[in-house]
């Protein structure tokens, strides 16, 4: 009979106080569960890890590095000095400026609970200064533009611009496609104004999936942003949230959609679904799909098309936020792993600032569109074997596929470890830096930890 046994200690929040509280990662049969107590709620246990790659496996040290310009100072200690503060360990990687809450969607789950008529969009004066903000805070990192919606207002064309004159060479708009589906050259207008990604709202193939987590039938819509994206040179990530019992069997339909439309396509992004902003109900832990249940329904959806092994940890952020696995497609449709081991460490601890120089580069280069043409006729591909270096070499400038997930935290899973290694940064309103699950966490009254009140 398996009998629990506690991994290690942390420290998390009481869902319903947000009282910083000491946390043990407890091992369960073949899970790892949170468990926590308030002295005042009572003892929350929550499901972290289900299955393989193993939990005692997936490991990636990093040794810790104080961000170059913090604007807070740690006084009460984290999660409650977010800015970021000098205690933290990562320097940022991504930061997200939340250019407005409206949104065009009234999806039955969203982190930022948007809403159809929020309070007024920031200005351009202040989305400046937003920029200016994190290059003080630490360089030219890569930005995503975020909502709500980005793309219900009218200037967005405006904002990129204004953030590669600011210096950062990449910029990435986070959005549910409608207006790039429906708007023939809204596309074209962000390209021509730097637009260098698009990260794509894209939860299945089949409509009876939107309908259900995003309140109506969207795939034509998707299909045709997807399309009008290629057109106008902009690198296409697919980003399903997956929930349990509503998309999770069709992981592998949205991979084999995002490799009909590569290289346009340059990768699958999964978010395993966080209980945080707006959802329909409490969360059990049937309710929760893990990293190593995303990558065993890779492989099981997909043949020995994807394997385990071919995912590793990440080098910017905590082992435990995330696994990625780049591939290049070869001529005949199959893939070639390029990376992969499992999530055995051979290595030592590493720097975390050059893991996060390492990803800033890395996503600017793979999530972006092709590096060169690709040719849209029928004529034969050229020769390309793996003896032929030169082919190989050409070929992964344009064909490398990416396959990533990222397990966000909700107040039943934050792990203040693993916050204090977080590389992707919520600009608040007042300028500061702050970790984007400390940024979006709720309690279980749906009340906020930071959003809605800096500035």
């Amino acid at each position: 009979m398996n009998k629990d046994r506690i991994l290690s200690e942390t420290q998390s929040l009481c869902p319903e106080c947000f009282a910083r509280i000491p946390a043990f990662r407890v091992a369960s049969g073949d899970g790892v569960y949170l468990e926590k107590t308030c002295k005042e709620h009572g003892t929350y246990r929550t499901v972290i890890w289900r299955g393989k790659p193993a939990f005692g496996k997936w490991v990636r040290v990093k040794i810790p590095s104080t961000p170059k310009a913090c604007f807070t100072e740690a006084e009460k200690g984290c999660p409650f000095d977010c800015g970021l503060c000098t205690a933290h360990g990562q320097h940022t990687c991504t930061a997200l400026l939340e250019i407005t809450q409206r949104c065009n969607l009234r999806c039955p789950v969203c982190f930022a609970s948007a809403d159809a008529a929020p309070e007024s969009d920031p200005d351009m004066a202040t989305i400046r200064f937003w920029y200016d903000r994190v290059s003080e805070a630490g360089g030219t990192c890569n930005i995503q533009l975020s909502g709500g919606e980005p793309t219900v207002r009218d200037d967005l064309p405006a904002i990129v611009e204004m953030g590669r004159k600011a210096g950062f060479g990449f910029i990435q708009v986070n959005t549910n496609g409608l207006r790039l589906g429906t708007e023939k050259d809204f596309a074209r207008k962000l390209a021509d104004a730097g637009l260098a990604s698009v990260f794509l709202q894209f939860d299945g193939t089949d409509d009876a999936i939107h309908k259900k987590l995003r309140g109506r039938a969207l795939m034509d819509i998707k299909r045709r942003a997807v399309e009008n994206c290629i057109k106008a040179g902009i690198g296409v990530v697919l980003v399903p949230v997956l929930v349990p019992g509503v998309n999770t069997d069709n992981i592998g339909d949205i991979l084999r959609f995002g490799l009909d439309y590569a290289p346009g396509v340059r990768g699958v992004h999964f978010q395993p679904v966080s209980y945080f902003g707006r959802y329909p109900q409490p969360p059990a832990d049937r309710d929760r799909i893990t990293i190593p249940e995303v990558i065993t329904a890779l492989a099981d959806q997909t043949g020995d098309m994807i394997r385990p092994e071919h995912f590793r940890p990440p080098g910017c952020e905590h082992a435990l936020c995330s696994f990625h696995g780049n591939y290049m497609i070869l001529p005949d449709g199959q893939l070639k792993a390029l990376t992969g081991n499992g999530g055995n460490s051979c290595c030592g601890p590493e720097k975390a600032e050059e893991g996060a120089r390492q990803a800033i580069s890395s996503v600017a280069r793979q999530w972006a569109a092709p590096l060169t043409p690709v040719c849209s006729c029928n004529s034969p591909e050229p020769a390309s074997t793996p003896d032929d270096f030169d082919a190989f070499l050409a070929r992964a400038k344009t064909h490398i596929f990416a396959i990533s997930g990222m397990a966000f935290q909700d107040v039943w899973t934050i792990d203040l470890e693993r916050l204090k290694g977080c590389c992707i940064h919520t600009v608040s309103p007042d300028g500061r830096l702050i970790p984007f699950c400390a940024y979006n966490v709720t309690n279980a009254h749906g009340e906020a930890l930071y959003r809605g009140q800096c500035g």
